[in-house]
């Protein structure tokens, strides 16, 4: 297939180009490469797929230049991952999130419908669970209690991807990601912070006391299921992509001193203002629908991020 990546430059959307690539498909990718972490970590993932993919810097909310690559090019499909990411930033900086968030997924939304465009994979969060109580989260589970501006901008692009589905007919499947983690991973996310801050013998901070609870689930395994929607038109649907399989952030932390082969000094704060004591992905309707089963154990997926940050920044 033809296929259209947006955030291509971004964590999962890298790896996702990688299996695309593996499987014979041919990828645009569009990103605005923006400054919200370090754009270096963005072009050195960009520089190992590069020759193989057509790259445009765009900003998807900028409809004029998203219009122009839907024109000059025919996709089969397209696999949506741009999006302004953080719970935190987005209660100091909502304004970014409604442009990028609701704004480019309705551009992407639309040029997908005027040009043709089938089949539409959004990746959406598991934030949208927001203030739910019932454990493990469910598909059908209440998601109108969003507890971040994050959250409810990524609620609305569900929203909107059932909304061009009921009008147009458009195969719509949104994702919710459970806490993902692995190499070429976000600096801002608690993984890649810890490991940074342990090695250069700073203490990490740990919230709510360390009393979280948090489905992390490994970069390939969300890969996996990804390609498995985009290769299943389903109409419209919502599937939880994770682990299913909690890890108290304690617990987590000590898997990564264990790798990293040196002993945490810890901040211990309250509870962060848009955060969640706990997620876990009741995973039976993707398991049902794609056959799909997380495979990484967390051990196994940090020592795969501790290799790798090792190597990237030679430490």
């Amino acid at each position: 297939m033809n296929i259209l990546v947006t955030g291509g430059a971004g964590f999962i959307g890298y790896h996702l180009i990688e299996a695309l690539l593996k499987e014979g498909h041919t990828v645009v990718c569009v990103d605005n490469m923006n400054e919200y972490y370090d754009p270096a970590l963005k072009e050195a993932r960009l520089a190992r797929i590069a020759e193989r993919i057509e790259f445009f810097k765009i900003n998807i909310a900028d409809q004029a230049a998203l219009e122009s690559v839907f024109k000059s090019h025919s996709f089969d499909a397209v696999c949506h991952l741009a999006a302004q990411a953080g719970v935190r930033y987005s209660v100091e900086n909502p304004f970014v999130y409604a442009e990028s968030n609701f704004t480019g997924t309705l551009n992407v939304l639309e040029f997908s419908r005027r040009y043709g465009v089938k089949h539409v994979v959004a990746a959406s969060s598991s934030s949208v669970y927001g203030e739910n109580k019932k454990i493990p989260f469910e598909e059908t589970d209440r998601t109108d209690q969003p507890v971040s501006t994050y959250a409810a901008t990524k609620k609305a692009g569900e929203v909107l991807a059932y909304a061009y589905h009921h009008l147009y007919g458009m195969n719509s499947t949104c994702i919710r990601f459970f806490t993902v983690y692995g190499p070429f991973g976000r600096p801002d996310m608690a993984l890649f912070k810890f490991a940074k801050s342990i090695l250069e013998g700073k203490p990490i901070d740990v919230y709510n006391n360390g009393n979280m609870r948090r489905d992390f689930t490994y970069v390939s395994d969300i890969v996996d299921g990804f390609v498995a929607a985009l290769s299943k038109p389903l109409g419209y649907e919502i599937l939880n992509l994770g682990r299913s399989n909690p890890v108290q952030l304690m617990d987590f932390i000590k898997v990564l001193e264990k790798e990293l082969g040196t002993k945490a000094q810890m901040n211990m704060l309250p509870m962060q203002q848009g955060d969640v004591p706990e997620t876990y992905a009741d995973i039976s309707k993707a398991r049902k629908m794609l056959g799909y089963e997380p495979k990484v154990s967390v051990e196994e997926g940090v020592k795969k991020f501790v290799e790798w940050y090792r190597s990237y920044y030679g430490v």
